[in-house]
């Protein structure tokens, strides 16, 4: 059976609000109730969160297709980057490669790559030793620890080759039988993930 990371799509960015607080914008919403009308999220026998506001409203709206409860799972928000704040997105991107080039060290106080992906695969990989793999489940979070635990899966180094297209709101699957990486990622609410998720369940 199949599990997902799933990360949440656009947010409403506002420098005076704290990241971590921020919620979905407008167009982040619709992608996600356009994700929830699919088969696939039907399906879902679980949905855990990150603690993030973000990542909570996306859960929420996945989870109400199968009228599941949200479980928050700690330890699994996005890498801690309160040290420097808010960084306009030129900058941020700057600095996001530099924190996949440099997995060991911290970018200006950030947690390094390195600490953030133990403690992602660590999060994950508690759940999963208690889950029963015949029932599917996603992970809902963010695009830099989920990109982490990609590398994971994949038995890969870590790099920023795998990150997540531009937006948000994609997810990839995994094998719950063996955690084993089994498709990249692709966005949420595409025919493509519902292609991807039918392949692979036979339904």
């Amino acid at each position: 059976m199949f599990g997902l990371y799933i990360t949440h799509p656009q947010v409403q960015i506002d420098a005076a609000v704290p990241v971590p607080q921020w919620g979905l914008s407008p167009l982040g919403q619709e992608r996600a109730q356009r994700a929830a009308s699919h088969p696939w999220a039907a399906r879902l026998g679980r949905v855990l969160s990150s603690e993030e506001t973000k990542a909570r409203e996306t859960a929420k709206i996945l989870a109400g297709a199968s009228g599941l409860d949200v479980e928050i799972l700690p330890s699994s928000g996005e890498n801690d980057r309160s040290a420097t704040g808010f960084l306009d997105p030129a900058a941020f991107e700057a600095a996001a490669d530099w924190f996949f080039a440099h997995p060991e060290r911290s970018f200006e106080g950030w947690e390094t790559a390195a600490d953030a992906q133990r403690r992602i695969v660590t999060a994950v990989s508690r759940v999963l030793d208690r889950h029963d793999p015949t029932i599917p489940l996603a992970f809902i979070g963010h695009g830099g620890v989920g990109t982490l635990l990609k590398c994971h899966l994949a038995g890969q180094p870590i790099s920023r080759a795998g990150d997540q297209p531009a937006g948000g709101g994609n997810l990839y699957v995994f094998s719950l039988s063996d955690r084993r990486l089994v498709s990249d990622w692709v966005a949420m609410e595409s025919d493509a993930a519902a292609a991807t998720l039918e392949a692979l369940t036979g339904r």
